[in-house]
């Protein structure tokens, strides 16, 4: 092919890696010079009305610890990147004006904020849009979005059964090093985005860093090293320690490294070591994500709304005084309190952890669920916003849940908990 005599900028967006990236592919494909842009949005840096910033620091450090691998890694393909905060529309004009700029290459979003940021594209560009978030690609599954099943169960076996996960792709060859632009921008500290310095707790399930080197270091570990994968489906409710899940969402989040890549790691590993209910269940947690994501992309905007998609109606409160006691781990319920502790140490929690207390929130205090939903997205490393949100609506009982449950936690803490261990770990902590 070709390449036209053209300047393309890649927008990263929540798809930060070189390796099964659509947009860099084809931007590198079709022109002579490339450059990476990150945005950080001033919106994740300012407080929410509930006390507590979009993005907190754990957040910050990973997004950060990602930029920096992302930075090298291009470089290596000699493509600069440019991380900004502030004004995109003014960036972008900038990068066009100086370097002619033809052509924009992004990950589609459909959530509100992000395409408010897409709006903010000078039309004088052309921009090219793909969906590189999916295990299903859109183009794929046997039904139109907008019949996307409201149950889970049925989506995921006409999926299994009548769609296909796209091979990923490899890493683009390097561009010319002529078309290396010099200039670039500094990567910002925590400190400069406001944040303070944080430290790593010991007892953290996570003590990882963010990065696509880091995300295939954990893949080579947990498959392949110890062969953790095969025992994934018994372990995968474990509280402590970095073992008990693939904790895969962390880099995921960022898109470190794509789903397809992990589905594909996945089917090598049950052709050479073993293939189980284990490998198998990890490959059905990769389909949870993507039926979120598709739930979100069918009702747009509901997810965010108090009646969530089913328009249901109940009496939510907005009681500070208790909404901060949840979040100090202060509630009458010690595991509650136990993984709230937790999260507030380290920005993680486990998948049970985070079922039971959003189910306390939502069902005991009949708290906004929405303003626990934002305090992940806060808090959470690995926040990922339709996962969350979907999340958020089935236990507070108005999303994809049919059952409306409500978890019984004690008896949550008696099963996963029996010895008092987890809570041991983190009820002596102190702080507020």
């Amino acid at each position: 092919m070709q390449k036209a005599k053209t300047t393309a900028i890649v927008w990263f967006r929540n798809d930060l890696r070189v390796r099964d990236q659509q947009a860099l592919t084809h931007a590198t494909l079709k022109h002579n010079r490339v450059i990476g842009l990150f945005h950080i949005p001033e919106t994740w840096l300012k407080e929410t009305p509930w006390g507590f910033k979009k993005m907190e620091a754990f957040r910050a450090q990973f997004l950060l610890q990602t930029l920096t691998q992302l930075q090298k890694d291009l470089m290596k393909l000699n493509i600069t990147l440019w991380v900004t905060s502030g004004n995109l529309k003014q960036t972008v004009q900038q990068l066009q004006e100086k370097y002619q700029v033809t052509d924009l290459y992004a990950q589609q979003e459909w959530t509100q904020e992000e395409v408010d940021d897409a709006a903010q594209i000078p039309k004088s560009i052309k921009t090219h849009w793909n969906y590189d978030q999916f295990l299903f690609h859109p183009d794929d599954i046997p039904m139109e979005v907008s019949n996307i099943p409201e149950v889970f169960t049925v989506f995921r076996k006409k999926c299994e059964k009548q769609s296909h996960v796209r091979p990923p792709i490899g890493i683009p060859d390097p561009m010319p090093t002529e078309s290396l632009i010099q200039e670039t921008t500094e990567l910002p500290t925590l400190e400069k985005l406001g944040y303070k310095n944080i430290s790593n707790d010991a007892r953290t399930a996570i003590p990882f860093s963010g990065g696509e080197t880091e995300a295939w270091a954990r893949i080579q570990e947990y498959f392949w090293d110890t062969k953790q994968l095969s025992f994934y489906k018994k372990t995968r409710n474990g509280l402590l320690g970095k073992k008990y899940s693939s904790k895969l969402s962390l880099w995921m989040a960022f898109g470190s490294i794509s789903p397809r890549s992990i589905y594909a790691e996945v089917k090598k590993y049950e052709k050479t070591v073993t293939k189980n209910d284990s490998t198998y269940w990890l490959i059905f947690e990769l389909i949870w994500r993507d039926y979120f994501k598709y739930i979100s992309l069918k009702h747009g905007n509901k997810i965010f709304k108090i009646g969530g998609i089913l328009d249901k109606s109940y009496d939510w409160k907005t009681d500070l005084r208790r909404v901060h006691k949840w979040i100090e781990g202060n509630t009458p319920e010690p595991f509650v309190n136990a993984n709230m502790r937790e999260l507030t140490c380290t920005g993680f929690m486990s998948n049970r952890g985070r079922q039971n207390v959003a189910s306390f929130f939502s069902k005991e205090w009949h708290l906004d669920w929405r303003i626990g939903a934002a305090y992940f997205e806060a808090m959470l490393i690995d926040y990922d916003v339709h996962s969350n949100y979907g999340n958020w609506m089935y236990n507070a009982g108005v999303g994809n849940d049919p059952r409306d449950r409500k978890f019984h936690i004690s008896w949550q803490a008696e099963r996963y908990d029996p010895n008092n261990t987890y809570q041991k770990t983190w009820l002596q902590t102190t702080l507020f």
